[in-house]
């Protein structure tokens, strides 16, 4: 089987975290909206499960999903400057930037959360 070099540029792994965040953020819908139903219909089941959320494993899969959302926005704003502007070579930067800004965002909701 041949190698595939462009599966080893960090433009790639851009994409790949691209799609897992929003597959994953797709996948994180309906549990949103079923929590927002409790909000509406039944509201004692609502306080435990908020109870629930106060629990550091929770906050952790929160400061997950957080992230997950930053780099899905921040990756989609790489993409549409892709598609809007010309190539340079500093896009592997822009990737870059984009996980990092992404992961600060995360990181500052979390600090926020404790």
């Amino acid at each position: 089987m041949r190698a595939k070099p462009h599966r080893n540029h960090p433009l790639w792994y851009a994409y790949v975290v691209h799609r897992i965040s929003g597959l994953s953020l797709a996948a994180f819908i309906p549990l949103h909206l079923y929590v927002l139903g409790l909000a509406l219909e039944r509201r004692g089941e609502l306080d435990q499960l908020l109870v629930w959320t106060e629990i550091p494993v929770v906050k952790a899969a929160e400061f997950g999903l957080v992230f997950l959302l930053a780099v899905h926005l921040f990756g989609g704003l790489r993409l549409m400057a892709l598609e809007m502007f010309q190539w340079r070579d500093n896009q592997k930067t822009f990737a870059a930037a984009a996980a990092s800004a992404a992961f600060l965002l995360a990181s500052l909701f979390l600090l926020r959360s404790f």
